[in-house]
């Protein structure tokens, strides 16, 4: 079973990975992902393993809890939780202003040398003592080169060197950036849940023309509601009076609101904008489109990217070597070369000050987080961080044509036969058992009573078989007359056409048509602009409408005439030649396989589509095709945000490294960098969860 639980207590990014790692290490227990954006852990294994990852949680750390996230609503445990938060943000600052004005006064007034001794010894001690105790806690239980185990190594270090006022100094900075530091995140942890605000906390229940506030979790399918304007509908439903203008943009980002009539289906989450009106529930809140799309925003950092992969494996390497190098620091020169120990051992102090890993282990899952919000946002689903990247990594785009880019809206625009409107009887007859866009369109057409058909058999990729009064009915593409030897004319039309045989005799051929999407041309022409280098347009249909269609739109290839099977191969070709990512997009259902071949599967599922959410890796929650350059920007914008943390915090670690190894830089200004760069990291993060 898949398990998802908050780690109440979790307020460190080191924490997150060594918890993460530990667990990953139990039998029995898979697919790990700790997140420390949402302060939570996902795995899979048996009911009777929960306790065991519980004690393994708190072994590792004792101050981390496992709270089952269904226990409280969020909104309730934010609300009793904010007054408590804000007493217990205050009392590290107090202290820290506190220690400060110490160490000021102690600068200015001479004290006997044993005297002040003891005094930086209190102040430190007042200031340090969760650090060292965290630090002495981890060590026996075998865990080292964490920040606490640096930041106590680094400060008793200065202590036994006589360095009193900078120990205690370096601590204060440490605790105020650590403060800071949570500020910062916590900060970010709320403005992406805010951004992702859909369902309201309270819902009007109407019953014999009352009103009644009550929760939507305990409101059930079939019971009425009243929604007032500047409202969002709490639950999906149908609207069973007077229409309304509603604000679909939380759902999919559309700016215009669009007007729905009685009977129209709305969405939990959208805004109502003018008039109240009442709905029917059709669905509760467990199963509502705004449930389903938080907790696939929340699931979605489950799956890490490539970049998250590597910082998390690059700090658990590149910590202990910089310990490795600060010991070097310290000991050869004075050993060697005859240097003042003191000087050395500071050097290495500093050295070990900075090079905690904290920016980059927070900054980067926090980037990634904000670009899966800011995309919902904007009404695309994105399942994964190793998606998001692998979106923003494409240069190859491979577009379905029914319903992708064209509207799939069929009509029925020619029939030739002697006998038209017995062909059309006899072709509905059979379709009347397909699902198929272009069959529902030949139904709707025939006014005829349905022939009794048997033996009804769908050829995928071909059409349909039958008997039909002992002669066997054909219907379909004129591969499934010539398979059996049928003669048929050709035919030089734009559209689909279907082919009609009796008896192993052609009788005839209808010509459907399919318009295209009016915002096609304008989404794949931003496509080109955005750096994609290769549109390529995959139909079942013939040569001529793949013709036609890129006569319209900016496609590079066109291969028409495929079956199921032979987009696969299509696109197994297009990877193989391919160096990026490479992806599909199609209507979510009948393109299954090749979506999910693809690096990347696009559906253009429209809103509340489970099968469209179910088949893909990044949902276009409206049908429309301009979302598609948005997820594209969103996705790029994300990590170049990514690149930037990366690069800018190694590149300032390593300047204070070689400031440090060189004398230059005092360990408190150090730590100074050290928290800088992280407060900065986590600002930059946020800016992904901007379009």
């Amino acid at each position: 079973m898949n398990y998802s639980f908050h780690l109440k207590g979790l307020d460190c990014a080191s924490c997150a990975e060594k918890i993460e790692r530990a667990v990953e290490k139990m039998p029995d227990v898979t697919n790990v992902s700790v997140n420390f954006a949402q302060s939570s852990i996902q795995f899979a294994t048996s009911p009777e393993k929960l306790i065991a990852v519980e004690e393994k949680i708190t072994q590792v750390e004792p101050d981390v809890t496992l709270i089952n996230k269904n226990a409280a609503t969020k909104s309730s445990s934010a609300a009793n939780s904010t007054s408590t938060d804000e007493k217990s943000a205050t009392s590290p600052l107090i202290k820290i202003i506190g220690i400060f004005l110490a160490l000021v006064i102690m600068h200015f007034i001479a004290l006997p040398k044993i005297v002040t001794i003891v005094l930086y010894a209190i102040l430190y001690l007042v200031i340090g003592w969760p650090v060292l105790a965290k630090a002495f806690s981890n060590l026996r239980r075998g865990q080292v080169f964490d920040e606490n185990f640096l930041m106590s190594i680094a400060t008793l270090g200065a202590f036994s060197i006589q360095e009193f006022p900078e120990a205690v100094a370096v601590m204060l900075f440490y605790e105020l950036g650590e403060y800071f530091q949570d500020l910062a995140v916590d900060n970010s942890r709320k403005s992406i849940q805010a951004a992702l605000q859909l369902r309201p906390e309270i819902a009007h229940l109407q019953n014999n023309g009352q009103l009644s506030d009550v929760k939507p979790e305990n409101i059930l399918v079939g019971q009425q509601l009243k929604v007032l304007p500047g409202e969002k509908i709490p639950l999906d439903g149908k609207i069973i009076a007077a229409g309304a203008l509603i604000d679909t943009a939380p759902l999919t980002g559309e700016s215009v609101p669009r007007f729905f009539q009685a009977g129209d289906e709305v969405l939990a989450g959208m805004v109502n904008t003018n008039a109240p009106f009442s709905m029917e529930v059709t669905k509760d809140d467990q199963h509502s489109t705004a449930s389903k799309i938080l907790e696939l925003v929340e699931n979605a950092t489950s799956q890490k990217a490539p970049a998250e992969k590597f910082i998390t494996k690059f700090a658990r390497i590149y910590t202990p070597i910089v310990v490795a190098f600060a010991a070097i620091l310290g000991i050869v020169p004075p050993l060697f070369f005859a240097q003042p120990w003191s000087e050395w051992i500071y050097r290495a102090l500093t050295f070990l000050v900075i090079s905690c890993p904290c920016a980059l282990v927070i900054s980067v899952p926090l980037s990634f987080f904000a670009g899966i919000g800011a995309a919902s946002k904007n009404g695309v689903l994105i399942k994964g961080s190793h998606f998001l990247e692998n979106l923003a990594q494409t240069k190859t785009i491979l577009f379905d044509k029914t319903g992708t880019l064209t509207k799939g809206n069929f009509a029925l625009t020619k029939i030739v036969s002697s006998e038209p409107e017995k062909l059309l009887q006899l072709a509905a007859s059979l379709e009347v058992h397909s699902t198929h866009p272009v069959g529902k369109v030949l139904v709707a057409e025939n006014k005829a009573p349905l022939l009794p058909m048997t033996e009804v058999e769908e050829k995928i990729g071909f059409g349909l078989t039958a008997n039909y009064q002992g002669t066997e009915i054909l219907v379909g593409k004129q591969a499934l007359l010539t398979d059996r030897k049928i003669e048929t004319p050709t035919v030089d039309q734009t559209g689909t056409i279907i082919f009609v045989a009796q008896d192993n005799i052609y009788q005839g051929y209808f010509v459907i048509q399919d318009e295209i999407k009016p915002e096609a041309n304008a989404a794949l022409s931003e496509l080109k602009k955005m750096g994609i280098k290769k549109i390529i347009l995959l139909t079942g249909d013939t040569q001529q409408v793949a013709e036609s269609i890129q006569k319209q739109v900016p496609l590079d290839e066109i291969h028409s005439q495929l079956l199921p099977q032979d987009k696969v191969a299509v696109l197994e070709e297009t990877l193989a030649k391919s160096d990026t990512s490479v992806a599909f997009v199609g209507d979510g259902l009948n393109d299954a396989p090749v979506l999910a071949r693809a690096d990347v599967g696009i559906s253009m599922g429209g809103l509340g589509s489970d099968a469209a959410i179910e088949a893909s890796d990044v949902v276009l929650m409206e049908d429309q095709l301009t979302r598609l350059p948005v997820a594209i920007q969103i996705a790029q914008k994300t990590m170049r945000i990514v690149k930037e943390n990366i690069i800018f915090a190694l590149v300032v670690k390593f300047i204070v490294l070689i400031l440090g190894a060189f004398g230059i830089v005092s360990m408190g200004l150090a730590v100074f960098a050290d928290v800088g760069v992280t407060l900065i990291a986590v600002l930059n993060a946020l800016r992904a969860l901007k379009k």
